[in-house]
């Protein structure tokens, strides 16, 4: 059994979930996929489905009824990958904004030594494709702050795109996970930091999607900016022990 599992969560992404399927089963290491749709109307999981015949026993979907948040899908998703015994366990958007071919250079990552490896905008400048400033500052200046609260040095917090070896997620208590928005992702790289997990970040180009409607909102920086203060307070009271 192939030793790496794609997690892709879903929401009306018909435009483009059939491209990427065929995109990652396309590339020279052999990858499983796994889609957590959640209950989109536009018919996503349908054309996941349709596809599984093609692809026996490398494409899975799970459905869950209605959107839940981004947080719950990848956490939903990586019981689901641990109780499979993955290896690798990825996590990546379905609109093509992370580049496919990136995963092998995330898993080359965790392979030399990382226990995390994250697919960054910010560790070599700003490499972002397609967004407006504001938006591209606005990205920037969140992990900036995030930095700056946590003393963690990491230049990407907010990055969806990411490979952890199956042990950190064993580790670093899913079920005490707090956030359901994007703010999850700067607290699962602040916890796997947190247990002494070692974190390396990959220089990648980020292109913002050409099909499809953005889930991004104000709501999900709102949940980022006052969390992560209280995330902070809590790790003062919290023991790590270390994986």
């Amino acid at each position: 059994m192939p030793d790496s599992i794609v997690i892709i969560p879903t929401y009306n992404e018909k435009e483009n979930i059939e491209r990427m399927i065929r995109k990652v089963f396309s590339l020279p290491h052999n990858f499983h996929l796994l889609i957590i749709d959640d209950g989109s109307p536009d018919g996503t999981a349908q054309i996941v489905k349709n596809l599984q015949d093609e692809y026996p026993n490398q494409l899975f979907i799970l459905e869950r009824a209605g959107k839940q948040g981004l947080g719950t899908a990848y956490i939903h998703g990586f019981k689901w990958a641990i109780e499979k015994k993955y290896d690798y366990i990825f996590e990546m958007d379905a609109d093509f904004s992370h580049n496919p071919d990136d995963l092998i250079k995330l898993k080359e990552a965790c392979q030399n030594g990382a226990d995390m490896s994250v697919g960054s905008r910010y560790v070599k400048g700003v490499n972002v494709v397609n967004w407006p400033m504001s938006r591209v500052l606005m990205s920037y200046f969140a992990s900036v702050y995030v930095r700056f609260i946590t003393d963690v040095n990491i230049q990407d917090f907010t990055a969806g795109f990411v490979c952890y070896k199956r042990r950190v997620l064993e580790t670093v208590q899913l079920n005490k996970i707090r956030f359901v928005g994007y703010a999850f992702q700067i607290e699962m790289k602040y916890t796997t930091v947190k247990h002494g997990f070692n974190l390396v970040e990959v220089p990648i180009i980020f292109t913002d999607r050409t099909e499809g409607a953005s889930k991004m909102s104000k709501g999900i920086f709102k949940e980022a900016i006052f969390g992560v203060i209280q995330m902070k307070i809590n790790s003062i009271f919290r023991k790590y022990p270390e994986g």
